[in-house]
């Protein structure tokens, strides 16, 4: 059962993450960068020499350990799954350098025995100088632990909720396909869950065959706006969050819809039209 002190107070250390353009280009080519190789927004996030970062990369670099897998937490980490995802863009990322960052714990919520409970982890990219590049915020949701506060009384105001997508329709519509290897290649920027490689794993997660990285699909929600939106700069993006709402696997097509508000932000939606399923919902796009 989840110790509300013991999350609330873990002490993360400090990752320091030492990266190269080998690895930023890799980041790209896992979020379909590429796919058209001779396009030139696609070429200058993936080739050498005045190569730019895609600003999503911040979700891949100087992040913490499985630190819910610690036994103090007490969460039960196989019913852990990837809730929301926040990235907030203060600078461009370089396409190779050095960043750090120190995670903490934001929200603990107790939705209810039976109903999960929801833990925000959030950490700031800074450089060696510490100039700020990206605020990340993350909202993971523990299908296990709901009821946590029955025994401690301790539980927090729930996180703000991201905005629905209009029922209105899109403004803009962009389909994006994936590879049957597109999770082969994008584990390769850090993330080696076997849910995405190994069959067996799969199988006994519930799932037919191993699932595509929800940020995998959220740094192609970053591709598809950067498409659609920014003339495949992606320094126009100041912030980029959503809700994951189901998997993708790898092979399928997925279709991004956008709706500019009054404000000049957007919203956005994500699904797989041959499943008829939404991916990611709650969408919110914030541009320069």
């Amino acid at each position: 059962m989840l110790n509300y002190e013991a999350v609330k107070n873990y002490d993360f250390p400090e990752v320091t993450h030492t990266y190269t353009e080998r690895d930023s280009i890799l980041y790209a080519l896992g979020i379909g960068f590429g796919a058209d190789p001779v396009h030139p927004g696609h070429l200058r996030h993936v080739v050498e020499g005045g190569l730019r970062t895609v600003p999503t990369m911040a979700t891949v670099l100087a992040k913490p350990d499985r630190w819910a897998t610690d036994p103090r937490t007490g969460i039960d980490f196989v019913k852990l799954v990837h809730g929301e995802q926040d990235v907030v863009m203060h600078r461009p990322i370089p396409a190779a350098g050095t960043l750090r960052a120190r995670s903490q714990i934001g929200t603990i919520c107790d939705k209810g025995a039976g109903k999960g409970a929801v833990v925000e982890v959030s950490r700031e990219l800074r450089d060696q100088e510490g100039e700020l590049y990206a605020s990340v915020r993350q909202t993971v949701f523990l299908r296990g632990d709901g009821g946590y506060s029955e025994h401690c009384g301790k539980s927090d105001e729930p996180p703000a909720a991201l905005p629905a997508a209009p029922t209105t329709p899109p403004e803009l519509q962009v389909d994006l396909g994936t590879l049957e290897q597109s999770a082969l290649i994008y584990r390769l920027s850090g993330d080696l869950n076997p849910l995405h490689s190994d069959p067996d794993t799969a199988r006994k997660a519930g799932f037919p065959r191993p699932i595509l990285h929800g940020l995998c699909t959220y740094g192609m929600a970053a591709h598809a706006a950067m498409q659609a939106l920014c003339d495949y700069d992606g320094t126009r993006i100041r912030r980029l969050a959503t809700r994951f709402s189901s998997p993708v696997f790898p092979g399928e097509t997925i279709r991004f819809r956008f709706w500019r508000r009054a404000d000049g932000t957007y919203q956005l939606d994500a699904s797989v039209p041959q499943r008829n399923t939404t991916v990611l919902s709650h969408g919110v796009l914030e541009l320069a």
